[in-house]
């Protein structure tokens, strides 16, 4: 378990140009709130999305990747809504993969199986989990993160 004073052993964000068209399209619905104030219900409708939607971009704003010790912390950030930890110990086997361009980007099952948590491009860490259910983590890192996670699970099989 991490405590304050040690520093995580890998430690990776990823940021994608994907958010700041989120962002605007947010600023575009709130302002589209304003000028049609006088067409209900649309007034109405307008300023919900655009907020919904700012929140959504502060949540995939950027993707982070960094080792608790004893697992692996995913998440997006930096409205921390989507996380997900890995035990080490629940972890199989791990390689450097591809997403398919059908797998896009966000959080998602894939059309091979498994979820897919991607922020941006399509190099990603495939992770076989002992359960027999399967994690692509999207990653501008890829050959580093699954050198790390290929370290740290064998570590824990000595």
């Amino acid at each position: 378990m991490m405590t304050e004073a040690t520093t995580p052993a890998y430690s990776h964000r990823q940021k994608a140009p994907l958010c700041i068209l989120i962002y605007t399209l947010s600023f575009v619905f709130v302002a589209l709130g304003f000028i049609v104030r006088d067409a209900p219900p649309i007034q109405w409708l307008f300023p919900p999305i655009g907020l919904l939607m700012l929140v959504v971009a502060g949540s995939f704003h950027h993707l982070t990747v960094l080792d608790l010790g004893d697992g692996l912390m995913i998440r997006f950030g930096p409205i921390p809504l989507f996380r997900k930890t890995l035990q080490y110990a629940d972890i199989l086997k791990v390689e450097v993969g591809r997403t398919l361009i059908l797998d896009g980007w966000g959080i998602h099952m894939s059309i091979r199986g498994g979820w897919v948590w991607n922020l941006w491009g399509r190099d990603c860490v495939v992770v076989h989990l002992r359960n027999g259910g399967t994690l692509r983590i999207g990653t501008d890192d890829a050959e580093s993160l699954a050198g790390f996670v290929k370290r740290k699970v064998g570590e824990r099989g000595k």
